[in-house]
């Protein structure tokens, strides 16, 4: 498994920890501008002094509700950016594939961070910040149903096997390629997804591989892994194409958050 891979481009780039604040009404986006008077170009923000994040917290250990409270790699991840932006970061839950369009739209986020693989279909929508994670893809069965890693593909290229997907997720995307006579059932969340497979609705699930791997191990001892995809994925930040400085500002926090080894010491606590 390729979980522990960081593919950050560093950017040659001034740091913008120390960004400040133009005026703006409160019911207008705010601009973020270096107070030192650079040339560098705004960036627009929903509210003066905040990044408000977009994500879907199911999706362990990346993001994940306990006991109400959202944790994950990505939500350390997050803060740490806007330590580093010099801004306070609020939470906004949406549904997986909503968040993308969320973003592209305007309004409601000002980013999504959300285990977004880069794909050229949501580059379409929206831009992404430089690659902070690379990941594959993970199929798991329940232990008693037969499948093994030697013939994982022979069953699920067979006639009414049922796969469940997260919908809108590169999963979804790679079952419906690789196994063509399958019925990919799309769910709302990866949890659902498993609950699914154990209540046996759907004869597996695939799903990122650290998610995967960690449901597996936590929530779901009577289920397996047996099949890795190497996808090879890089996770960004989605951010409007209306605001690209932001974009820009983002990938300088992360290369910063690269070189002091902020991301790596967030990535043992999570993986």
């Amino acid at each position: 498994m390729k979980m522990k891979k960081w593919g950050i481009v560093a950017a040659s780039f001034a740091l913008v920890a120390s960004l400040g604040l133009f005026g703006c009404s409160s019911d207008e986006p705010a601009d973020q501008q270096d107070p030192a008077g650079n040339d560098a170009a705004a960036y627009t923000l929903l509210e003066a002094g905040k990044l408000v994040v977009a994500t879907s917290p199911d999706y362990p250990p990346f993001e994940n509700l306990v006991d109400g409270e959202m944790v994950g790699f990505e939500i350390d991840l997050a803060k740490a950016l806007g330590e580093k932006l010099g801004l306070t970061v609020e939470f906004k839950q949406l549904q997986f594939d909503a968040i993308v369009t969320a973003v592209a739209a305007g309004g409601q986020c000002d980013v999504g961070i959300s285990g977004f693989s880069i794909t050229p279909e949501r580059l379409e929508e929206v831009d992404f910040s430089d690659s902070y994670y690379v990941d594959d893809l993970g199929v798991a069965v329940m232990k008693d149903s037969g499948t093994t890693a030697d013939n994982v593909d022979d069953v699920l290229a067979g006639e009414g096997v049922k796969i469940a997907v997260q919908s809108g997720t590169t999963g979804e995307a790679q079952m419906l390629e690789d196994y063509p006579n399958a019925t990919i059932v799309p769910y709302g969340n990866s949890t659902d997804s498993f609950a699914a497979m154990q209540a046996g609705q759907v004869d597996a699930v695939c799903t990122n591989l650290a998610v995967v791997n960690r449901t597996v191990a936590e929530n779901y001892t009577d289920a397996e892994v047996v099949k890795t995809i190497a996808t090879g994925e890089e996770y960004g930040v989605a951010v409007s194409k209306e605001n690209p400085e932001l974009t820009k500002a983002i990938n300088a926090a992360l290369a910063e958050l690269e070189a002091d080894g902020t991301i790596a010491e967030i990535a043992a606590n999570w993986f």
